[in-house]
């Protein structure tokens, strides 16, 4: 049903006019929750009025993040993101169109969808493998709609830096401790989690227990115009569900920072920022 809805919203903006608008809410919602860099997943086939004009999506939501960057912003990164329901070919042919594109806008690929049916990624890794050659970072959908198993893939086939979800890990002991081990970390959701019925409610979530657990975990929103939530607010109710003070949120905003696709001096600036945050 939400992937239904996403296709019935998105088939709405057909200017470029509303994609910039779109753009600028992005960058005023980070600014308004604190966040200095948003990695954005766009997946052109919700967008019927753009699937075959990738390069005009691109510039339409580029203008406004450029803009806002100067004018002290965060900083933004896209990540194109395949479906789960493309074939090997499809996959192919859009990896070909983000490359041929080379905008510097775009920093990554990613794959999301209900994978209830089957993840696919067998179809998709040599799209993966292409676009990470060629220099872009690699995330994926996946354990949240899939189990385990989902998570294990997106990681040895299509070589994903990191796992947006990747929640039902936690079904899977010794997976956690291969998350663990190799520092993959999770985009959490928790809100999302809660209202799709991953988990029954807050308390239950897994988010502290891979935390502890020594897996890398980040807090996002999703979506937080479905879900009426901002980033701000996931740290404030994760943090009174799970008893989390100062050096345990400290330690998810560092993640959050470590992982995500900004370019390295980027990184070491934002994360000097929270260092002088945190104080001696």
């Amino acid at each position: 049903e939400l992937l239904a809805h996403l296709d019935v919203s998105c088939g709405r903006v057909e200017r470029a006019g509303q994609l910039g608008e779109i753009a600028r809410q992005v960058s005023q919602r980070a600014v308004a929750a604190g966040a200095r860099h948003v990695d954005v997943i766009v997946n052109p086939s919700h967008w019927p009025h753009w699937q075959s004009r990738l390069g005009a999506m691109v510039d339409a939501l580029d203008g406004p993040w450029r803009e806002a960057e100067q004018d002290r912003g965060p900083t933004v990164g896209l990540c194109v993101s395949l479906s789960r329901t493309h074939s090997a070919g499809q996959a192919g042919e859009l990896v070909d169109r983000v490359l041929s594109l080379g905008h510097p806008r775009v920093v990554g690929l990613s794959v999301d969808g209900n994978e209830a049916r089957g993840s696919h990624n067998e179809a998709f890794a040599p799209a993966f493998a292409r676009a990470g050659a060629a220099g872009l970072r690699r995330c994926a959908h996946a354990g949240e709609s899939s189990g385990p198993q989902g998570v294990r893939e997106a990681v040895e086939m299509l070589g994903a830096e990191r796992i947006d979800h990747g929640v039902r890990c936690i079904e899977d002991p010794s997976l956690v401790v291969e998350l663990a081990e190799r520092g993959v970390p999770l985009d959490i959701c928790p809100t999302s989690n809660v209202v799709l019925g991953i988990v029954e409610d807050l308390a239950s979530h897994p988010v502290d227990a891979l935390r502890r657990a020594g897996v890398p975990v980040s807090l996002n929103t999703d979506d937080p115009l479905l879900y009426g939530i901002e980033l701000a607010g996931e740290y404030e109710r994760t943090a009174a569900a799970f008893g989390w003070g100062r050096t345990e949120l400290a330690q998810v905003a560092r993640t959050s920072i470590e992982s995500c696709f900004s370019d390295p001096d980027r990184r070491a600036e934002m994360l000097g920022e929270l260092d002088r945050y945190m104080g001696p």
